[in-house]
C-alpha cells in the first residue's frame, strides 16, 4: 500500500490534472492537442527518434502515433524518414518550426507558472520546492513502461 491514503491519492491526481488543464487552457496558443504537444516535445528533446521508441515513451499504440506524427508533419513541425541503420524502420525529427514551437510553448508555460507561483504565500512556494524531487520521481515512475 502507498504512503498516501485513498483520499490523498485522489487529491494528488485531481490537483495534477487541474494544473495540467489550466496550463493547457491558458497557454496553448497553437492548435495542438496535449498529446501532440507531448510528442513534439519528446522528439525535440530526444532528437531524431524511432517510432517504436517514441510510442513506448509516449504510451501510444503505433497506429495512433502514426496519425499524430502525420498531423505534426503536415503542420510542418516534424519530418519522418527511414532510419539509416534499418531502412524498414521510420524515425521522426523536429523541423526548425517544430523546435521553435516547442520553445515558445515551454517559455509561455514557464511564464504562466511563474506568475501563479509568485502569487502564492511563501510557505506554499517552499512546499512546492520541497515536493519537486518527489514529483520528479513520481513522473519518472509513471513514464516507465513496466
Amino acid at each position: 500500500m502507498s504512503g498516501l491514503d485513498p483520499d490523498e491519492l485522489t487529491r494528488l491526481r485531481v490537483d495534477l490534472a487541474r494544473i495540467a488543464r489550466g496550463l493547457d487552457r491558458h497557454s496553448r496558443g497553437s492548435e495542438l492537442t496535449r498529446t501532440q504537444v507531448s510528442v513534439l516535445g519528446t522528439v525535440v528533446v530526444r532528437g531524431p527518434i524511432g517510432m517504436g521508441e517514441l510510442a513506448t515513451i509516449e504510451g501510444l499504440n503505433p497506429t495512433m502515433l502514426s496519425r499524430l506524427t502525420g498531423k505534426l508533419e503536415a503542420a510542418g513541425l516534424l519530418v519522418r524518414d527511414a532510419d539509416p541503420a534499418d531502412r524498414r524502420a521510420v524515425r521522426v525529427a523536429a523541423t526548425e518550426a517544430g523546435t521553435a514551437e516547442h520553445g515558445r510553448q515551454r517559455e509561455e508555460r514557464a511564464r504562466l507558472l511563474a506568475r501563479h507561483v509568485d502569487g502564492l504565500p511563501e510557505h506554499h512556494v517552499d512546499g512546492l520546492r520541497a515536493a519537486l524531487p518527489a514529483l520528479d520521481a513520481l513522473a519518472t515512475s509513471l513514464r516507465d513502461p513496466r
